[in-house]
């Protein structure tokens, strides 16, 4: 929400109002790489989600884990386990855990842990549940101290301890929870307490998508969206999407503005590679932040090592957008890389730009 200062600009000494001076912009940039749900995605994301593990692409390891797990808990009549699910955003964690209340027929009460800031808010969740439940709470990581110790005995016997009264008078009550599932997610399982950690009964991580995997996700969307997509069309979109479903799923949609608006029919390979090239997304995933980045380091500074302060004062990015939201694409896939005196650009990345590597790196070159 744009926040608007009702104060008047003081006047000049000649008594003429004081002009405000120009800022100078940057290139428009479009977040369809950012892992991050935007606000207004939420009912977009809603009508496309699956709601069965049939319908859940990907992540075969983890489905066979929790089918398990569903199947035994629902054969001795108990609750799932408490479940931790961690990886980078975008790759299905809240999906996972609507599925596992469908699968186990019960009610999902989804928060995150930023607006669980005083202990009755998260008082007034558990108390609320009713057994079998399943609450989920995003961002786990950040929750508040207070609210933690909360969790530790809901979680482990049920039970909320309360504190009535102050001082010499003051007195514990125990009151009783129903039986319910809590599943937590994070993108930074390390920030996490160990005692908060350890009383999860199934820890499992979100790994990021097959090239084929997310071309099955594109597909399934455009069929729910009502918008004619060829395989190849599907293909080429999957590549650009970082191996993220969520970034395929928007990558999707921007194509489909494209195609209504400047083509008819169905979205082909041609027509995505049109589409994506206008929203500046290359067919490695690689945005025009993300090979400016990359120029900087090689053209300015050789290559690198360079600090990452310099890289930020030279992209005008912040340290930590750079270090969260760029760094770690361009690692997975080699275009760049650490070291102790600074961030190096590989040869991969030298040739993908469609620079000349240095003489010393040519002979790593496939």
């Amino acid at each position: 929400m744009a926040i608007i200062s009702s104060k008047k600009q003081p006047p000049e000494p000649n008594g003429q109002p004081k002009q405000r001076r120009p800022v100078a912009s940057s290139p428009p940039k479009e977040n369809l790489l950012q892992p991050e749900a935007a606000v207004d995605e939420g009912k977009q994301e809603e009508s496309i989600r699956p709601h069965r593990f049939a319908d859940y692409i990907g992540q075969k390891d983890l489905k066979d884990v929790l089918e398990i797990a569903i199947k035994a808990a629902k054969s001795r009549g108990e609750v799932l386990d408490h479940l931790l699910l961690y990886g980078p955003p975008g790759l299905g964690k809240t999906t996972m855990a609507m599925i596992l209340a469908s699968e186990m027929g019960v009610n999902c009460k989804i928060t995150s842990a930023p607006a669980l800031e005083r202990p009755r808010d998260i008082v007034g969740l558990l108390v609320n549940l009713k057994p079998g439940d399943v609450l989920f709470i995003d961002e786990i990581h950040r929750l508040s101290r207070m609210s933690e110790e909360i969790l530790y005995p809901a979680m482990e016997d049920y039970r909320l301890d309360i504190t009535i009264g102050k001082g010499s008078s003051a007195k514990t009550r125990s009151i009783p929870l129903s039986k319910y599932t809590l599943v937590g997610a994070t993108t930074r399982v390390g920030a996490l307490t160990s005692p908060l950690r350890d009383r999860f009964g199934l820890i499992q991580k979100l790994r990021f998508y097959e090239v084929d995997e997310l071309s099955k996700i594109v597909l399934r969307s455009a069929q729910l969206l009502q918008t004619p997509v060829t395989e190849d069309g599907a293909t080429e979109i999957a590549r650009r999407a970082r191996g993220t479903p969520r970034i395929a799923n928007r990558l999707l949609k921007r194509v489909r503005d494209y195609a209504q608006v400047k083509l008819s029919g169905e979205i082909n390979e041609k027509v995505a590679a049109e589409a994506l090239q206008l929203f500046q997304v290359d067919p490695c995933g690689l945005d025009w932040t993300d090979r400016r980045m990359l120029s900087v380091i090689i053209e300015n500074f050789n290559g690198g090592p360079v600090g990452l302060e310099t890289i930020a004062a030279a992209t005008g990015e912040d340290t930590q957008t750079i270090e969260e939201v760029y760094e770690p694409y361009l690692m997975q896939i080699g275009y760049l890389s650490r070291t102790t005196r600074g961030r190096v650009a590989t040869p991969a990345a030298y040739k993908h730009l469609g620079f000349k590597p240095p003489n010393e790196q040519l002979s790593l070159l496939p």
